[in-house]
């Protein structure tokens, strides 16, 4: 096989990148996989060969030979370009299995192939879900300012204000900004010349109570004509409650720098999610599907299996949404978050919802003994204790794992949005004594690769 040879090939799968995956017949390369983005099970396609690796190809779509029955129309013209929505192309039920798929391999390629995966469960919502959105700004070939999304594995930006993944409101937003810009040339950073001015666009809205967000990262310390921006926006969009300029000065691909100021509102947002009032700073950790969280927390609750009197240890917690949801039946609550703004939102969402049986603290849930002390300070024997982790993508620490069982806790339910790290760590957790239940996958972000995952670890060789 050679770099721009035409080929046709029946689709066996799709993996959670969007790519449709086929296997050569006959010759040296018999059995090899080829990929194509655009391509799903069950298609017959022609392709043009692209790139050849040692194990593997991967080819461009060329012709639909024969479409496949999970096949569906895009409502989306910028899915291709941008990658973000894996199976806008794919029928929604397919979508739903081929995730499920993706846990099960993952879970198989951490020699875990007996572990139940159930089928995902999903609130039917498939457009318009996000309640946050970052759109990185350039120019386009005219010097006109726009926004969208980075194309796949580049930072080309493909300009977007009409994102199926996000609310209306976002879209009309965007173009606000873009010709807010225009009008007053305020010029868009430029990544490989390091100048320019504004950066990115960062959106965030409460679903239940409308309360919008808008954050414009600068690099520099002031936005020319700010004051005209926050009276104008305001004015625009009475929904926006909060605007806020971030400072981001470094060479990086982080989006967020450290320093905010507020130009109008207030320097948060607020929402409800669970029967709760949370108030959310720009910078805290916040599910970006309302709903889908509401069922994944009900998932997690109903697998920690709390009695009323435990001390509920909520590690990686954020503004304390996971925490607090159980709250009800929990005896105690303590939770752990890495970032100060967060843990003050945690406290005062406590606050706020009459909640009086929470603590917060600020610090690393991967510093397990500094992380056990203050839980030991709370409550001296942890051996009655459920751990809630919600870590980050890349997982958690063999360390924290290690001392969650040396401290006796008998129940851990972990939270995921990596089935990949879930399944390492999850490997883990078995390494030392405990039994992994049931996976359920939840589908948090419709359309796109991902998928959130929660499953209960227990002891059993450990007395309440």
């Amino acid at each position: 096989m050679r770099k721009n040879e035409q080929i046709r090939l029946a689709v066996t799968d799709l993996n959670n990148l969007g790519c449709g995956v086929g296997h050569i017949a006959g010759g040296e390369e018999d059995g090899m996989a080829v990929f194509v983005q655009g391509a799903i099970t069950g298609d017959e396609v022609e392709a043009r060969v692209i790139k050849v690796n040692r194990g593997y190809a991967v080819a461009r779509l060329e012709r639909i030979v024969s479409p496949s029955p999970y096949r569906a129309v895009s409502d989306c013209n910028a899915s291709l370009g941008c990658g973000g929505c894996a199976y806008r192309h794919v029928i929604y039920p397919h979508e739903l299995d081929r995730k499920r798929a993706y846990v099960e391999a993952a879970f198989r390629k951490a020699g875990l192939g007996g572990v139940l995966v159930e089928p995902v469960r999903a609130t039917g919502e498939t457009v318009g879900y996000r309640n946050k959105a970052q759109y990185p700004i350039g120019v386009d070939r005219n010097g006109n300012t726009v926004a969208g999304f980075y194309a796949v594995n580049s930072h080309r930006i493909v300009p977007s204000d009409r994102c199926a993944l996000q609310p209306p409101l976002f879209g009309e937003m965007v173009r606000f900004v873009c010709d807010f810009c225009d009008r007053y040339r305020i010029p868009a950073y430029n990544e490989a010349e390091r100048r320019g001015l504004l950066r990115h666009l960062y959106l965030r809205v409460g679903q239940a109570t409308g309360e919008t967000m808008v954050c414009l990262v600068v690099n520099g310390e002031s936005l020319p004509h700010e004051a005209d921006f926050a009276r104008e926006i305001t004015g625009t969009f009475p929904a926006v409650v909060s605007v806020l300029l971030n400072v981001n000065r470094a060479d990086t691909n982080v989006v967020l720098g450290e320093q905010y100021r507020v130009l109008a509102g207030k320097a948060f947002i607020e929402d409800e999610l669970c029967g709760l009032r949370f108030r959310i700073s720009p910078q805290s950790f916040y599910q970006v599907n309302h709903n889908a969280c509401e069922l994944l927390y009900a998932v997690a609750k109903e697998k920690a299996g709390l009695s009323g009197g435990e001390l509920l240890l909520d590690l990686y917690c954020g503004i304390g949404t996971v925490g607090l949801s159980m709250a009800d039946r929990a005896g105690e609550v303590m939770g752990v978050e890495i970032v100060p703004e967060a843990v003050e939102c945690a406290k005062e969402n406590a606050a706020r919802n009459g909640i009086a049986n929470a603590t917060f603290v600020c610090g690393d849930a991967t510093d397990p003994d500094g992380l056990l002390r203050k839980a030991a300070d709370l409550r001296g024997d942890l051996s009655g204790a459920v751990a809630v982790l919600d870590p980050p993508r890349k997982g958690t620490t063999r360390e924290l794992i290690g001392a969650i069982a040396e401290a006796g806790i008998r129940k851990a339910v972990y939270i995921s949005c990596n089935p990949d790290t879930l399944a390492r760590d999850c490997a883990w957790f078995r390494n030392f004594g405990y039994e992994i239940g049931t996976v359920t996958p939840v589908d948090m972000f419709p359309r796109t690769g991902h998928v959130e995952t929660v499953v209960l670890l227990s002891r059993s060789d450990i007395n309440s």
